[in-house]
């Protein structure tokens, strides 16, 4: 008999083993147990989609209506051109390379199951190619111990036969109602998978369920037992449903209990409380303030104030759509730290960005951020910046004000988190751009705090994520959202410009720049890549740029030349990029912000935190090169001032694809967070997962993050209340094994980094 934690190699044997490893990494029971059905194959049906993707291994099932030997073109010997009746639309195609081997099993009117790899050969057809093949009796009594041999090729003639040696498996497991497909590799098909499965469920003990009874009827839940084996062995379309709903609340509560542990652990530690003053440096900055905040910044500074004031340390993720000013609330936050003689660092993705936050902290701060200078307020504090490429001069001096407590705000790159950074007395950390850290990041700044101590956390994403992400990838924070645009900000319209239909359109937006150029007013041409990666004319991959494979597309300094000495050889055109000097950087960003450039062509550096209000048009270059996401946050960059932002977006893409569609739906909508549900979507949901990343499929399984908001909140709940009787749930063994075996703790820290 077998449990859960039973490896693989010991049950199965190495050989069969060391394949799931391979392709899958899997090693025990409980691995192979949870690699669940993609989905189920009928009788007579597909098992696949009816437009699976190129390169996809797929299994199917049915009747062959038309057989034709053809001899091949350049070798000896005949294909077999075989049709597939499945019950689709269309007969699928297969094509056999040793016809004359095969034509006398596979021949018309026999029902077969093919099993390969999908090839598409014409936009509207798709091929598999010498699949491996197994044909199956006509009655259901004719099973493999009736047979006098197995008819078929390859891996499923293998399959068969030795089911048929063990006395196992017969041919009339196929005339199931329901049949597993697996995900799949062409070295570990859906059948050695299913083979692996029925081996290990024939010996595997009773499994002692990890959720309380009470709790399973609550839910109508079945037995974890029932669950795992039904997942995988259906006797009906309820099997599948009651097992499928089992295990996705299983994938919530495992996600839910290592969130609610992070949250335990940081609501134990201390922290030095910041409670707000009436004469301090928060209060001097709210007086001069010359606009009005919006009732989102004033309740969500209302919160942040209340968790600062408490003794142990806040962690609140704030997200806001593009220019929702989440810069006011933050820098208010960090005053209320400074008020109570403590520091604040604020940590960038980028210097751009750092220097960007340097630059408009200071110019909203006035004299109330110039300690130490000529003309600096009473009550003022000191605001340094520190990244890896300044002078040694510059940094040892930001570092000398950071270690001796003359800066109240350190504002920084990844530099910040180096050893030889250290602080006086670190007060709060305020991430900015969450999803471009990890949480080891994060730590590695906290940990600068005085010893005992935690500091305050807040991490900012113009990012915008919807309510079950946010729960399930950043489940131990608490969360505020700005969702109205402050006073002043102008609307944005966005076009699709689609090059090859309309190519006098580009013309014409090279026109809209000059006529805003021509009213005082400034642009951004933001482009897909620098271009500066063929040396001596050639790519990264060592051919010369014009023998270059795949779609062309326009890079920034090609750009830069081109409208320099064409469309806009009128006006001053700029050019910043990721690997320009960060002096030069800092000077061509700052040029632009002072009006001496009227348009900016650059790469995604401008993608966040970078604030001209003067700048009114954004024409994106190859955008659908961009992600939904990514084009949302750069044409937050145009209206943010007094005057309406037009953001033009230049394809290649084709009226009727994919890419189009996703460019159409940005141009129709500026809410971030419809966007944001579209974006992940189309990305997929494993992705985010980083399952892709990976190669394997360790991730999410059944728990959809964007249509299982019931079963989430359920979780949630149900975790912060185990993890607070029960830290470490050590009086519930079993949801612990349960939590750590299914879920991928390096999935889920990339998870929350996506």
């Amino acid at each position: 008999m077998a449990t859960l934690s039973d490896r693989l190699d010991h049950l199965l044997g190495v050989k069969a083993a060391e394949p799931l490893a391979d392709a899958f990494d899997m090693h025990t029971v409980e691995d192979l147990l949870r690699h669940y059905p993609l989905r189920y194959a009928t009788q007579g049906q597909p098992l696949t989609q009816e437009q699976p993707e190129e390169g996809a291994h797929i299994t199917v099932i049915g009747r062959v209506t038309k057989t034709e030997l053809r001899p091949m073109k350049n070798r000896r010997g005949r294909l077999l051109k075989v049709a597939l009746d499945t019950g689709s639309v269309a007969p699928i195609d297969i094509t056999f390379f040793n016809g004359d081997k095969v034509s006398y099993l596979v021949r018309e009117g026999v029902r077969a199951m093919m099993s390969g790899t999908v090839h598409w050969w014409r936009p509207d057809r798709w091929n598999l190619s010498h699949p491996d093949y197994l044909i199956l009796p006509e009655k259901e009594e004719d099973s493999i111990e009736n047979l006098t041999s197995v008819r078929g090729g390859g891996a499923l003639r293998g399959l068969a036969q030795s089911a048929k040696d063990k006395g196992g498996v017969d041919v009339s497991f196929f005339e199931r109602e329901y049949i597993p497909v697996y995900p799949a590799t062409a070295k570990v098909q859906s059948w050695d998978l299913l083979a692996c499965v029925r081996q290990v469920l024939d010996q595997l003990d009773p499994i002692d369920d990890p959720l309380p009874s009470g709790l399973r009827d609550d839910r109508a839940l079945m037995k974890i037992s029932d669950a795992l084996r039904l997942i995988h062995l259906p006797e009906r379309k309820s099997d599948i449903e009651q097992a499928r709903e089992r295990l996705r609340f299983d994938e919530a509560l495992a996600l839910q209990l290592v969130l609610a542990e992070r949250r335990h652990d940081a609501q134990a530690r201390a922290a030095r409380p910041c409670p707000p003053r009436s004469d301090g440096i928060a209060a001097a900055f709210d007086t001069r303030l010359p606009f009005e905040l919006t009732e989102g910044q004033q309740q969500v500074i209302a919160e942040i104030s209340d968790d600062l004031a408490r003794s142990h340390p806040m962690h609140r993720l704030l997200q806001g759509e593009v220019g929702s000013g989440k810069t006011i609330v933050a820098l208010h936050a960090m005053l209320q730290v400074v008020d109570a003689g403590q520091q604040c660092a604020l940590l960038a993705p980028t210097e751009v960005l750092a220097a960007q936050h340097y630059r408009s902290l200071r110019t909203m701060l006035g004299d109330l951020g110039t300690a130490g200078e000529l003309g600096a307020a009473d009550n003022a504090t000191k605001v340094v910046l520190v990244t890896g490429s300044m002078s040694a001069s510059a940094k040892k001096a930001a570092l000398l004000d950071a270690v001796t407590g003359e800066a109240g705000i350190v504002i920084g790159t990844h530099a910040l988190i180096q050893d030889a950074v250290e602080f006086f007395d670190l007060g709060m950390v305020i991430v900015d751009e969450q999803h471009r850290f990890g949480v080891e990041q994060r730590d590695a700044l906290r940990a600068k705090a005085k010893s005992g101590t935690s500091p305050h956390l807040l991490v900012m994403t113009a990012t915008p994520i919807p309510r079950t992400i946010a729960m399930t990838t950043l489940g131990d924070l608490e969360t505020s959202t700005l969702t109205q645009l402050p006073r002043g900000r102008s609307p944005i319209v966005s076009k699709v410009v689609p090059r090859k239909q309309h190519p006098n359109w580009v013309d014409r937006a090279w026109e809209r720049i000059l006529e805003e150029v021509g009213a005082g007013r400034q642009a951004y041409v933001v482009c897909s890549r620098i271009g500066d990666d063929e040396e001596n004319g050639k790519g990264r991959n060592g051919k010369k740029a014009e023998e270059k494979e795949g779609p062309t597309t326009a890079a920034a300094l090609e750009v830069f030349d081109m409208l320099r000495a064409g469309p806009l050889a009128s006006v001053r055109v700029g050019l910043l990029h990721g690997r320009l000097p960060t002096d030069e950087k800092d000077q061509v960003m700052r040029a632009f912000n002072d009006g001496d450039i009227d348009v900016l062509v650059c790469t995604t550096v401008v993608e966040v935190g970078v604030d001209v209000p003067n700048a009114t048009v954004m024409v994106i270059v190859d955008a659908d090169r961009f992600g939904v996401s990514q084009l949302h946050q750069l044409r937050g960059r145009i209206g943010r001032g007094e005057h309406p932002g037009l953001c033009l977006l230049i394809t290649d893409a084709g009226p009727t694809g994919t890419a189009m569609a996703r460019l159409d739906a940005v141009a129709a909508t500026t809410d971030g967070f419809e966007l944001a549900v579209l974006d992940l979507r189309q990305r997929r949901e494993g992705d985010v997962l980083g399952a892709a990343q990976s190669g394997t499929a360790r991730s999410l399984r059944l728990l959809s993050l964007l249509d299982d908001l019931e079963v989430i909140t359920a979780a949630q709940d149900l975790a912060r209340q185990l993890v607070e009787s029960d830290p470490g749930l050590h009086h519930h063994p079993a949801l612990a094994t349960m939590m750590h075996a299914a879920v991928d703790a390096e999935r889920l820290e990339y998870l929350a980094k996506s």
